[in-house]
């Protein structure tokens, strides 16, 4: 996916500004027609010049991320699962601070061929890639060790059928990728800290017996001013307890 100061992220902000009221309105962001789109004018442009395109959110979000991961100390050696991982770049970025496992999926193939691209010409084939749609899961999707969202719960929330289900399935299938005792790590343009707490904890299929993730850590910032707005990004780590029900990994 794309930077929101792009020209095809800045729907996110539009979208969330037009329905202040409550919920949000459902958009073309929302569906992997717009998104193979999109991945098919970038990988024209890196193959033409080279160009990797966006980083989504910014570089700053990004490189927050990186800093929680480093104060959380999470073993270089951790699992890391990228959804949506768009062009890679922040597969990329780990790899080169050391990170040995970590994967990468999208639903759009082309995303999935432009990323393997640029991973191909950074050298760094030992990061793995996989078309996947995050809310019909391959069984592979399973037992990592964090998993860090930039975007794609935003855009599966703006999807036009039936995006309040499609919410609770991409709750479900986290609860299936995430090992015991594992971290979340999310950022939202669209969603508060205490709404991403809301639909990630008590009650909504993280634990079968509903008990909350805790919050790691929470951050919100400004990262694009314009026409006398501030627009807050919000970044929110949660540390998911041990499956109470003593089963192990979930399923």
């Amino acid at each position: 996916m794309a930077a929101p100061n792009s020209s095809h992220g800045t729907g996110f902000l539009e979208t969330m500004e037009a329905e202040e009221e409550g919920g949000f309105a459902p958009s073309a962001l929302g569906t992997r027609e717009h998104w193979d789109a999109v991945y098919e004018r970038e990988l024209q442009a890196f193959q033409e010049c080279g160009d990797s395109g966006e980083i989504w959110f910014g570089e700053e979000s990004m490189n927050r991320l990186i800093k929680w991961m480093e104060k959380c100390k999470i073993p270089l050696d951790a699992s890391v699962l990228d959804i949506g991982t768009g062009n890679g770049i922040f597969l990329v970025e780990l790899a080169k601070l050391g990170y040995s496992d970590v994967t990468g999926i999208d639903y759009s193939p082309l995303a999935i061929q432009l990323s393997g691209r640029i991973i191909e010409k950074e050298g760094l084939p030992n990061i793995k890639l996989q078309v996947e749609d995050f809310l019909n899961p391959s069984t592979r999707l399973s037992g990592f060790h964090i998993c860090i969202d930039k975007g794609t719960f935003d855009a599966i929330s703006l999807n036009p059928d039936s995006a309040s289900e499609k919410r609770k399935q991409y709750v479900k299938s986290l609860s299936r990728a995430l090992q015991d005792k594992g971290f979340f790590l999310i950022t939202s343009c669209n969603w508060t800290k205490d709404e991403l707490l809301n639909e990630f904890s008590e009650g909504n299929g993280v634990y079968p017996q509903g008990k909350p993730a805790s919050l790691a850590g929470a951050a919100e910032h400004p990262e694009r001013e314009g026409g006398g707005k501030s627009n807050y990004y919000h970044h929110l780590g949660c540390h998911l307890p041990e499956d109470p029900s003593g089963h192990g990994p979930r399923r």
